[in-house]
């Protein structure tokens, strides 16, 4: 039992035989001390002050004193106005440590079948284009939501959306057709993904010459756009696409799977997977027919050009398109059938959707129309809304070409990761197979690190040379940290310095603090769980890490000579590696043994 659970069962019989209170233990909340006061853990009294009928600070001086004669983990307690400072009994602090080692999988709770299950899609990406650092983000958010989710024991399925029809991915079709002469991955050396990348931004180019063209003439831009040969092309394609042509369904399936197999291999590196797949082409249909049957129900409207919309006033938005005039679906008709086909396929408690900030507005709609639609999970969809990735030159534009690609990012990581590995010795005496492995985890850690740390509702901005980091807030700094512990224990061991008894030693103040932290590390996955929030996690790894250093500086532990307090020592450092490597594959990052 953890430390924060005895001394709110503590402080629950104390109410009750104080104040004759029946308060739950479950709903007294200590908290860690401030560090100007004396004591470990603190507990608010001031919901026992009425009953009481006394000032608060006598109430928590009652309190304290019960606690001292009846809770042998309590050795003293000082009240502050309505605040009781406990101060635990040192050597209770190696029962905490026991605990923490003796627990398997420790701060993590385990699902079972009759868990929630929560299902989280992540990554959407669009056929016309590879992975870039937005997509990164979105990825990682969304991988370590899941590994956290399931850490709170939830059963959680990983689900991704590959948004593989549509006006957008026509383009790219449409530039290969007609400047394309017969290029594959093969031919061109490129990964699939990238190739059929470089034509979508081909057509943008060719596209934008043609409207500026047209507006020489004296279109406005707008008529332009519409006007455009090449967009007027590219609808046709999606046109016939939906009519079911076999000239166009084959180009679109020959692209598609060039795509296919270049964000494979990206997920691959970016160590993210997906338990199912979804892909619009699959969904669309069940969308339409889900907007066809509100149209009849009287839940949408069509005007006069035959498009389809919904009137969403009354909840203080506008009107949504939902079916073009030509038929022709959008992404809220994607999203409405691919919901539909998700509850259909799993019993799912919780949809958690991983979405950049600027759709705000688009989850809003599908919550208000899958409701309206008859579904019954609609009103409780969450949209994770994280900000966007921005770079010191300003925002990514994909059409311009001006993104910064994820597999070249990747490549950037790992290789700063080996410069600066080199330039520091860590890497001196190791084979080239294990230079290999840890620049890769080392490069890939501080990528996830970085962009892991940071509030996840907040936008950022990313700065690759900041990542790659053997001192500060960083991935690095979390795995040298992890390295060094593991160094430690197995000099011990080639010594033969065991872990014996040390239930008698009196822990220092430094053992305290990082045992008291290391006991914080269940409440820290749950309240990550609870606000969605892998930042939680990142920063108690750092913080963790940072305690440790510090006692590392401080605290002999190989040259102890007193074979108890070597013990006690021995077992805190195997505490923490085991604790840094559980956070941190939390946010889908390895620590390395050696480096």
């Amino acid at each position: 039992m953890s430390i924060d659970r005895i001394i709110a069962e503590a402080v629950s019989k104390a109410v009750a035989r104080l104040y004759n209170a029946d308060t739950p233990a479950g709903e007294i909340v200590p908290s860690a001390t401030r560090k100007e006061f004396e004591g470990n853990l603190t507990v608010m009294v001031f919901p026992w002050v009425k009953l009481a009928r006394k000032a608060p600070a006598m109430v928590a001086d009652e309190i304290g004193r019960w606690l001292v004669e009846n809770e042998p983990a309590v050795k003293a307690c000082n009240a502050v106005n309505g605040f009781l400072n406990i101060v635990i009994e040192p050597t209770y602090w190696n029962a905490v440590l026991s605990h923490v080692l003796s627990t398997e999988n420790y701060g993590i709770t385990k699902p079972t079948e009759q868990s929630p299950m929560v299902m989280i899609e992540y990554s959407s990406p669009n056929t016309n284009k590879p992975l870039h650092l937005g997509h990164v983000r979105n990825n990682l958010l969304g991988y370590s939501l899941a590994c956290i989710l399931e850490a709170c024991g939830n059963r959680v399925v990983k689900t991704n959306i590959v948004n593989n029809r549509g006006i957008h991915i026509c383009k790219s079709m449409l530039a290969w057709k007609l400047w394309g002469e017969g290029a594959t991955p093969e031919s061109t050396g490129k990964k699939g993904d990238h190739l059929v990348g470089d034509f979508y931004v081909l057509f943008s180019k060719r596209y934008s010459d043609q409207v500026k063209a047209l507006v020489a003439e004296g279109m406005s831009e707008d008529e332009a756009k519409e006007k455009a040969p090449l967009m007027q092309q590219a609808r046709e394609m999606l046109r016939l696409w939906e009519q079911g042509d076999k000239e166009v369904y084959d180009l679109w399936n020959m692209m598609n799977s060039w795509v296919y197999s270049g964000f494979d291999e990206s997920y691959r590196r970016l160590g993210v997977d997906f338990d199912k797949i979804y892909y619009e082409s699959d969904t669309y249909l069940e969308g339409k027919d889900k907007v066809l049957e509100g149209l009849e129900k009287g839940v949408m409207y069509r005007k006069d050009d035959g498009s389809v919309w919904a009137d969403l006033t009354a909840e203080g938005l506008d009107h949504k398109l939902l079916l073009r005039a030509d038929g022709t679906s959008v992404y809220m008709t994607q999203d409405i059938g691919t919901a539909k086909i998700r509850f259909a396929d799993y019993p799912i408690d919780r949809m958690i959707y991983v979405v950049g900030n600027e759709q705000e507005y688009h989850f809003k709609v599908l919550s208000i129309l899958l409701d309206r639609l008859g579904f019954k999970w609609g009103k409780d969809l969450v949209h994770f809304s994280y900000g966007m990735v921005e770079l010191p030159n300003g925002k990514m534009k994909s059409r311009e070409g001006t993104v910064v690609d994820a597999d070249d990012l990747m490549a950037e990581m790992v290789n700063n990761a080996r410069a600066v590995s080199g330039e520091l010795g860590k890497l001196d005496g190791l084979s080239a197979e294990e230079i290999t492995e840890i620049c890769e985890t080392v490069g890939m850690g501080a990528l996830k690190y970085f962009l892991l740390k940071v509030d996840p509702r907040k936008n950022m901005l990313f700065n690759p040379e900041e990542s790659i980091d053997f001192n500060g807030n960083t991935g690095p700094f979390i795995q040298y940290t992890h390295a060094r512990i593991r160094s430690v224990l197995r000099r011990a061991q080639a010594d033969g310095m065991t872990v014996g008894d040390y239930s008698a030693v009196e822990p220092n103040d430094r053992e305290i603090t990082l045992i008291q932290r290391l006991a914080d590390f269940p409440s820290v996955v749950s309240e990550a769980g609870r606000q969605l929030s892998p930042a939680l996690i990142a920063n108690y790894a750092y913080d963790l890490c940072k305690l440790y250093n510090q006692f590392y500086h401080d605290c002999s532990i190989l040259r102890e000579e007193n074979a108890d307090i070597r013990s006690l020592r021995l077992a805190l450092s195997e505490a923490t590696a085991r604790t840094i490597r559980t956070a941190m594959s939390l946010l889908g990052i390895r620590v390395p043994d050696r480096m």
